[in-house]
């Protein structure tokens, strides 16, 4: 699609992940010293913002050791969670039909009809649910450090997302089943904690703590990760500075690339604080925002990249040139809907206003269009980047004796087969 679209989507990712550390280290802090009963530490915003960091810092040197190390603590925080929130689901379900509750609401497949939402209801939940997947692509961003490259980063990526699905459904389904719809509300601000507290009883609901802890945790690492890819692969190809390239020797992960981004995220997260405002809730809406943007863009790439082979079968045209655009164009009207509702002050969670906006419009709004003034400022310096041309997906000649080679990006396209 270009350069300058592609810098554009660069300069997404890079300010998505800066975004949502914040709330993310925050969460971590939060359920630190609630784990150990602390409760007047986790109201302190000095304190909260102190033990935030230090976690920022904790996941940034995980990832700059290297991607081993990073997939070990991934699969214990990651293994944690769904295995305290799948107890969780389970005693709360079996409890329910047990009658353990008086107030307790029998699950209905009515649950999931989005029939009967207005239209701003169902904007702002597809713009969560955005945030909800985002991060499970983790596996495709680092598809050159995994084995089979060519196949278990897009693996990955779909089995997660279906695993995904199953534990958001079947948790949500448990939660509000206990106490129904409105205790939840309610309880907006902790609902894991207090639905907890009813279901597995005062000493066990700590696991729920936990496991809100490990996934906020898994969740600063998944950030750390694909930024640091980002910011690599922009560096390798000059559209940022060559540092950003620089590959360690021993750990063989970017380590100027991790650092930087770890640090910067400190700087945004002390600057929201004193921003103040609802840094959790206003974070997680903007940086829908920002997520909207690039996954769109890649929906749009992915159209343009295949366009000589869309037409070449039936399963081409709807896996890689109609679903993609679909989705693309739903993320589309999404972002400018959202954009118009969040520039005003009320809608945001806190209330506040930033120069007269609502703060997740600053922030995922404002933000992305700073870039722009940036990559043509990098433009004047560095123009080599920008006279590259577009490069559609092609097929090269088989090597003597050989089967077709693989193009661009590790992906198998032959002329007369589908788009694996």
């Amino acid at each position: 699609m270009g350069p300058k679209t592609g810098w554009m989507g660069g300069w997404g990712i890079f300010m998505a992940d800066l975004i949502i550390m914040p709330s993310l280290a925050q969460i971590s802090a939060i359920y630190l010293f609630l784990l150990f009963g602390a409760e007047g530490l986790a109201e302190s915003t000095f304190w909260t913002t102190v033990v935030g960091i230090i976690f920022i810092l904790a996941m940034t040197w995980i990832c700059f050791r290297g991607i081993e190390l990073s997939a070990r603590s991934q699969v214990l925080l990651l293994g944690t969670e769904l295995a305290v929130l799948v107890i969780f689901a389970v005693v709360a379900l079996y409890r329910v039909y047990a009658g353990d509750f008086a107030d307790s609401v029998t699950p209905s497949i009515s649950w999931l009809s989005p029939f009967g939402l207005s239209v701003d209801a169902m904007t702002a939940g597809i713009l969560i649910s955005v945030f909800i997947y985002w991060g499970w692509d983790t596996a495709v961003t680092v598809n050159e450090e995994t084995e089979d490259s060519t196949r278990t980063p897009g693996l990955a990526a779909v089995l997660s997302t279906v695993i995904l699905l199953v534990i958001y459904v079947v948790t949500s389904f448990a939660a509000q089943a206990v106490h129904g719809a409105g205790f939840l509300v309610d309880n907006a601000d902790d609902v894991l904690s207090a639905t907890g507290t009813d279901v597995l009883g005062s000493f066990f609901d700590k696991f729920l703590i936990i496991a809100v802890l490990t996934s906020a945790a898994a969740s600063c690492q998944t950030t750390i990760l694909p930024s640091a890819r980002t910011m690599l692969s922009m560096g390798a190809h000059k559209a940022a500075p060559d540092r950003f390239a620089k590959i360690h020797p021993k750990f063989l992960t970017p380590s100027y690339s991790t650092w930087f981004f770890g640090i910067a995220a400190v700087v945004w997260y002390v600057i929201l604080v004193f921003a103040g405002g609802d840094v959790l809730a206003d974070s997680i809406v903007g940086v829908g925002l920002m997520i909207a943007f690039y996954y769109g863009i890649t929906g749009y790439a992915c159209v343009a990249y295949y366009w000589p082979h869309l037409f070449k079968s039936v399963k081409n045209f709807i896996f890689v040139g109609l679903f993609p655009f679909l989705g693309s164009l739903s993320l589309t009207w999404i972002f400018v809907k959202s954009l118009i509702d969040l520039a005003d002050p009320e809608n945001s969670e806190s209330g506040s206003s930033w120069f007269g906006l609502g703060p997740p419009f600053v922030i995922g709004g404002v933000l992305l269009i700073i870039g722009m003034p940036l990559m043509f400022l990098w433009k004047a310096g560095h123009p080599e980047f920008f006279r590259v041309k577009r490069d559609p997906a092609h097929v090269k000649p088989p090597p003597e004796g050989g089967e077709t080679a693989p193009p661009l990006l590790g992906i198998r396209v032959e002329e007369d087969a589908d788009v694996r």
